[in-house]
């Protein structure tokens, strides 16, 4: 009995969500440009996070020069070719873009290194292709 109340409770609170705010109140994200004036520009830089880190947080940050409004910066760490991170950073309005990560970590007084030695960071900033936006003006 106890089991039948509390997965009565469980989809009570699952469907909930739903009935509280009809679809119309969802969310979407909106891209500004079409897909077919965007493009994918990729660089790597070489990262190198110390035996013992002063700070126990590193950060990946940069600027996106024509940014693509409503992409944001996808940012991929690797250690000898293997990954290791993945994540997203939005991309401000002036094209700045920033995302820290834990390099260490302490439990009790104890440090545990995350992330040590050589990594390759991969950044892939969505633009505005220069080329078709100016051909769409002609």
């Amino acid at each position: 009995m106890k089991y039948i109340v509390l997965s009565m409770m469980a989809m009570a609170v699952l469907l909930f969500p739903s009935f509280a705010f009809p679809a119309s109140y969802a969310i979407v994200p909106t891209n500004l440009v079409p897909e077919s004036d965007v493009i994918m520009q990729k660089s790597v830089i070489a990262m190198h996070i110390p035996q013992n880190p002063t700070l126990p947080f590193g950060c990946v940050w940069g600027t996106v020069q024509n940014a693509a409004p409503g992409y944001p910066v996808e940012i991929e760490i690797y250690k000898n070719d293997k990954p290791v991170y993945f994540a997203q950073a939005n991309v401000t309005s002036d094209g700045s873009y920033e995302k820290y990560f834990r390099v260490a970590n302490t439990v009790n007084g104890h440090e545990t290194n995350i992330f040590e030695g050589d990594y390759s960071v991969e950044i892939f900033k969505y633009v505005v292709n220069s080329t078709t936006s100016s051909a769409a003006q002609t």
